[in-house]
């Protein structure tokens, strides 16, 4: 994980200066700290506003610097969330006004700069103030409440600190909006696949996101595979477990295909609980997810996970499932196979 230099800038580029040390950047050269809370249902919150007297929340394991927001360069033609481009180490980054999304009317903050990477994909979003880190149990994140109008579907979760509502942005789905849908898989390779995969039970899968769920059933009906799908992981935990009281889990559900951050019992803690249950322990999982990184592989091992597949690409998502069914059980993790062209 990159983190912010005290004191300097990135890349000897004095355009690109950090935030002041003492409450921000500070409280980031502690995210690798945070890791430590992952597996035990706590969950790291990087705290920022934008403008409109509501606290948001990121997960730390997005974030890769906050950046005071350097110059940025016009994109022509671009989704009207996308404020500019900067350059970061070689790289183009798209910088994204997340007042758009959320349909917040005024002038858009632009003094910060939240670089966060996920869904293989790194990007800015231009926040007004950057607050701090907090930690909190799972169990008190909560599905949002229903909103009418713009800013529904683009919330994925809520929770309090210190008394104040703090509103967690379903970034995944942001970015949906701005690159478009992902890229259909091979008629002819899902034509050969179907015949492989039929009569399979049907799929559990897990995922608090609105946008993943959705990518998520698209890519199985396109492989005829039938599917149950839930918004966190105690939910599905419990289908699971009513399953295997009604007779062995295999007559219900193939696999288990869940996302890793989610409200009230996250992936990690779900997968756990299934490998710690005779009766479940031998379902194949799959933790599809936006995070990644080396401590998120190890931690998918620890935790008993036959897969580890990033968000999102239908065709490694695709790949990993046939494999999966059709190839047994595996004991290496991977990141998503070559996938069908």
């Amino acid at each position: 994980m990159l983190m912010p230099r005290r004191g300097g800038c990135i890349g000897g580029d004095s355009s690109f200066r950090l935030l002041p040390m003492a409450t921000r950047s500070s409280l980031l050269s502690r995210i690798d700290d945070n890791t430590r809370l992952a597996g035990h249902n706590r969950l790291a919150l990087l705290l920022f506003e934008l403008g409109d007297g509501v606290l948001y929340g990121i997960n730390v394991f997005k974030v890769r610097e906050v950046l005071a927001t350097p110059p940025l360069r016009p994109v022509p033609r671009a989704h009207p969330m996308v404020e500019g481009m900067i350059r970061v180490r070689d790289r183009d980054v798209l910088v994204l006004k997340l007042t758009t999304a959320l349909g917040i009317g005024g002038e858009h903050p632009s003094g910060t700069a939240i670089l966060s990477e996920f869904n293989r994909s790194v990007q800015g979003l231009l926040v007004a103030r950057v607050d701090r880190i907090i930690h909190t149990s799972v169990e008190q994140v909560q599905p949002p409440p229903q909103l009418d109008g713009h800013r529904d579907g683009f919330l994925t979760a809520v929770t309090r600190h210190e008394g104040r509502l703090v509103e967690i942005i379903d970034v995944e789905h942001v970015l949906a909006q701005v690159v478009g849908k992902p890229r259909e898989l091979s008629a002819d390779w899902v034509a050969t696949q179907r015949g492989r995969l039929a009569g399979c039970r049907p799929i559990l899968v897990a995922d608090d996101s609105r946008v993943a769920r959705a990518q998520i059933v698209r890519t199985l009906d396109t492989l005829g595979l039938p599917s149950l799908v839930v918004n966190d992981g105690r939910v599905a935990l419990r289908a699971l477990q009513t399953a295997a009281q009604q007779g062995p889990l295999g007559e219900s559900f193939s696999m288990l295909i869940s996302d890793i951050e989610m409200p009230d019992m996250d992936g990690y803690r779900l997968t756990t609980e299934v490998r710690g249950d005779a009766r479940l322990a031998g379902l194949p999982v799959v933790l599809h997810t936006s995070l990644s990184g080396v401590f998120n592989a190890a931690l998918v091992e620890r935790v008993g996970a036959d897969r580890f597949v990033p968000k999102f690409h239908a065709e490694d998502l695709a790949q990993a499932v046939v494999d999966m069914l059709c190839g047994g059980r595996g004991t290496a993790l991977a990141s998503g196979g070559s996938g069908p062209a």
